[in-house]
């Protein structure tokens, strides 16, 4: 069955246009508790966090009232990281948890993310469920089997506990000066402390939020802050986190970013100079050929899953790797966590810095990016025949032919709008920008 509602990373768009209204989060809250009442043998628990944004509010006040009608406990856990919330879910034994946020957007837009009581994304048959019981009237249940709500007053210092119980007992960052920028997000008093905690001289960017400034100027999306920072104080590393706090991309001494593909690879690098590497890693159909190339040199695989963070430790387990990531900075290390986390994986690129002694810059250089050129072409909705004689088949094969073996194109629906997305990977940058424009063009006037 097709979803109506959840996309790549749960259900988001603006604040005020469906589905993202207050009377949808009253029913998709009572869909939520209906559908997880009936899989407990007990009274079901869910949690709610949230980011910054000041529609949380709103939208946490209306699945509170939902999950209530529908006999389901409550715990408010207030703004906390995405994926502390995938925590809370599993220390707290909660059948589900659920995250109001729109991640890297603008604060006026907004969206939810769940989690199962295990601290992954839910999957698709219960993303299913929820959906066919939107489509069901909503009923409150007999007064005496009303949900009670609560609020969690300590989840951010467990959370702060966790991250840093994720390395060895008495491990420190001390010496180490780094600009921490937290987007004006969910991670503005979690981050700091941790970092502080573990010994690091800390210097902190974007942790003002007023409700509307989340990801605005700063943050992962918006690394140039961060970058001037890092140079103005002589740090010697940035990092940035998105307004939800699963993503994290780092900033080198000198200013320069490093992407989610290079920071994998160093880890990668890492746990294979420590004896604990798998057969390889998981990235994306848009991770960047130059790291499949790096890792083939160091014998390690590179395996692809469609875009999203669900996908990526679907393919994980299917392969049964531990370390996978987006280049967006999306990261996830598994045997320490079991979603993307942008503390615990700043935390762990940090310990592959300290342990080797050489600087972030040199444990990248081991890692050539291709250059890459993506163009969203609008278009309707509807499937792609490459393998016919039409024009945008034609334009596909050509530049597979060009590229012959030394360069990618790829061609994918978008999760969030109705474009399509022509993304052209190769050594000459200039060439690749011709051909990406060759298949946007096909795809355009078809």
């Amino acid at each position: 069955m097709k979803k109506k509602y959840f996309g790549t990373d749960g259900i988001r768009g603006r604040v005020g246009e469906e589905p993202i209204t207050p009377d949808f989060m009253l029913r998709l809250g009572w869909a939520c508790g209906t559908v997880f009442s009936q899989r407990s043998p007990d009274k079901a628990s869910v949690l709610i966090g949230k980011d910054t944004r000041v529609s949380g509010y709103m939208f946490e006040s209306a699945l509170e009232a939902g999950l209530v009608a529908a006999g389901v406990n409550v715990k408010l856990l207030g703004p906390l990281p995405t994926p502390a919330v995938a925590m809370m879910t599993r220390s707290q034994n909660a059948a589900v948890g659920i995250v109001i946020s729109a991640s890297h957007n603008p604060y006026y837009d907004n969206g939810i993310k769940f989690f199962s009581g295990s601290g992954a994304k839910l999957p698709d048959e219960l993303e299913l469920a929820i959906e066919a019981a939107l489509a069901q009237p909503v009923t409150t249940v007999e007064p005496s089997e009303l949900g009670k709500a609560s609020r969690l007053d300590d989840a951010a210092g467990r959370y702060v506990e966790f991250c840093k119980a994720t390395l060895p007992r008495e491990y420190s960052l001390s010496g180490l000066r780094l600009v921490i920028d937290c987007a004006h997000g969910a991670t503005y008093h979690v981050a700091p402390s941790v970092f502080r905690e573990l010994g690091a001289q800390v210097t902190v960017l974007g942790a003002e939020p007023d409700g509307f400034n989340i990801n605005a100027g700063v943050g992962s999306t918006a690394p140039n802050a961060l970058a001037e920072r890092v140079r103005e104080e002589q740090a010697d590393l940035g990092i940035a986190f998105d307004g939800d706090g699963d993503r994290v991309l780092f900033v080198d001494a000198d200013g320069s970013l490093v992407d989610g593909d290079e920071l994998l690879y160093v880890l990668a690098m890492h746990r294979l100079a420590t004896g604990q590497s798998d057969a390889g890693v998981v990235g994306t159909q848009m991770s960047n050929m130059g790291l499949e190339i790096a890792l083939g040199e160091e014998g390690l695989l590179l395996a692809r899953a469609k875009v999203g963070d669900r996908y990526v430790r679907e393919r994980m387990v299917a392969e049964g790797w531990l370390l996978g990531g987006e280049s967006s900075g999306h990261l996830i290390c598994s045997d320490v966590t079991t979603t993307g986390d942008g503390i615990i994986s700043a935390l762990q690129v940090l310990r592959a810095v300290v342990a080797s002694g050489k600087t972030l810059r040199e444990l990248r250089s081991g890692m050539k990016k291709l250059p890459q050129v993506l163009i969203n072409v609008p278009r309707p909705e509807e499937a792609l025949d490459l393998q016919g004689e039409n024009p945008v088949a034609m334009a596909c094969r050509s530049v597979e032919s060009t590229l012959a073996g030394k360069g990618r194109l790829l061609l994918r629906p978008s999760g969030t709008e109705p474009v399509i997305r022509v993304m052209v990977e190769g050594e000459d940058l200039s060439e690749i920008t011709q051909l990406a424009e060759s298949v946007a063009s096909a795809l355009g006037s078809a």
